[in-house]
């Protein structure tokens, strides 16, 4: 998915409206049936801008208000709602290899190691 941005000039205070583009300009819908919705979901302080300046994020959505094909958002979000009483986990795993001599270690000097297997988390 792209992320695409936009910039509107509203009243100080006033929060984001539904707004509108044409689609076929983003590669979002054909010529001939171009409309396509922007819906806020959520706004925070311009960190580049400052001032009284904000960010919104928005889901694009069909004139009919449902989500656009291109809208993963909206599937992330029904997923977060239905187990929003649980806490969510992650897990970071670091990858690293080290070298020596320019080759991966253990590597042969030429040529390439045995197939993964026996060697998956170790050295040689």
């Amino acid at each position: 998915p792209l992320t695409r941005s936009k910039t509107r000039i509203v009243k100080s205070g006033k929060e984001p409206e539904i707004w509108g583009f044409d689609g076929s300009s983003t590669n979002q819908a054909p010529g001939s049936n171009s409309d396509c919705v922007l819906q806020p979901v959520f706004t925070v302080p311009d960190p580049l801008r400052g001032g009284d300046n904000v960010l919104v994020l928005c889901e694009v959505q069909l004139t009919d208000f449902t989500p656009h094909p291109t809208n993963t958002r909206a599937a992330a979000r029904k997923v977060a709602e239905k187990y929003a009483d649980m806490t969510p986990n992650f897990g970071i795993e670091q990858e690293y290899t080290f070298f020596q001599n320019g080759r991966p270690l253990g590597w042969p000097a030429t040529g390439f190691p045995e197939p993964q297997g026996p060697y998956y988390c170790g050295v040689g």
